[in-house]
């Protein structure tokens, strides 16, 4: 790797490493030394300092050969993902016991319905498909890592939040691990969750974001993704 694409490393490595470690290991005396608006406050600027390194470190390395060929058969795969990955994204901003409560006490779903019969971390599972999706269809080394880098923040960080909400709320949370999988669909097929239940905010609003943001990579990126491709 020459120095550019080392930089996207060192770029990606801090922003996931930064956000486990004041997630986890340092919240806890961070919070008690400063208190939790000020570690808010420093959460934030080390995010945003991190993703802005991250995002200029990729614009300046250099755009490469892609490692596999991308044909019209992997696109339509892609796009159908991303169709699933928007509706999991938006059903998970309506009563997701996984979102900050600020403290006070989160609402839990009586039964895992619509995303969370899926998964009870959608929006991660959200962010994961795309990284994937996106190191599938833009297979050049800069991208891969960032990818890369989103779909692990993604995944672990989901699996590092159930040992910690089973901490914090040690019997609201396993009840809801009872019905519901960190895998989607595993609770589904186990019979603990049933498919269904979706709102409109989750399908509707799922294949607004869908069509939106894959119109957009036209003007933003140059690049004539999802059912654009092929309209």
């Amino acid at each position: 790797m020459d120095g550019s694409i080392n930089a996207v490393v060192a770029a990606s490595v801090a922003f996931v490493g930064s956000h486990f470690i004041l997630s986890h290991p340092l919240r806890k005396p961070l919070v008690g030394a400063i208190g939790e608006t000020a570690f808010q406050g420093v959460y934030s600027l080390v995010s945003f300092a991190t993703l802005g390194w991250m995002v200029v470190a990729y614009r300046r390395a250099p755009l490469t050969e892609s490692l596999w060929a991308v044909g019209d058969g992997l696109w339509a795969v892609v796009t159908v993902l991303m169709l699933i990955a928007s509706i999991l994204l938006m059903g998970s901003l309506i009563r997701n016991p996984a979102l900050p409560t600020g403290g006070r006490p989160g609402a839990f779903p009586e039964a895992a319905l619509g995303v969370y019969a899926v998964t009870r971390h959608p929006m991660m599972w959200a962010f994961a498909l795309w990284g994937l999706c996106h190191i599938a269809v833009y297979p050049v080394p800069k991208n891969i890592v960032v990818a890369a880098a989103i779909v692990v923040l993604a995944l672990v960080g989901a699996a590092l939040q159930d040992h910690k909400k089973e901490r914090l709320q040690p019997e609201q949370w396993p009840a809801w691990e009872a019905k519901t999988s960190y895998l989607p669909f595993a609770a589904i097929a186990a019979g603990r969750a049933r498919l269904g239940g979706f709102g409109m905010h989750a399908l509707a609003g799922g294949v607004v974001v869908w069509l939106v943001a894959s119109w957009a990579h036209r003007p933003l990126a140059g690049m004539v993704a999802g059912i654009w491709r092929w309209l």
